[in-house]
């Protein structure tokens, strides 16, 4: 039981730095249209997705970046703590 969370907060911080490179990849449109950007824009709105259909941006800013890495954050705290506990 223990790897199986082990996995899984390994992919929410996967996921995290997927979000992150994501966002840095807005700086350089031409980054998204390589076969990798088109990957890890893919990737990335798995979790940003959902959240920009309930935030949308204010101006021109995007907040669904922010709050997605807060949420993999707490799930990643929620999954070792229950780790923890289990151990």
């Amino acid at each position: 039981m223990a790897m199986i969370l082990t996995l899984v907060g390994y992919g929410l911080r996967a996921f995290e730095w997927i979000i992150i490179i994501w966002a840095l990849m807005s700086w350089i449109p031409a980054l998204r249209d390589s076969k990798v950007g088109q990957l890890i824009t893919r990737l990335a709105e798995i979790v940003v997705g959902p959240i920009q259909r309930i935030v949308p941006p204010i101006g021109m800013i995007d907040f669904s970046p922010v709050i997605a890495l807060i949420l993999l954050q707490a799930a990643q705290y929620g999954v070792f703590s229950i780790m923890n506990a289990l151990s």
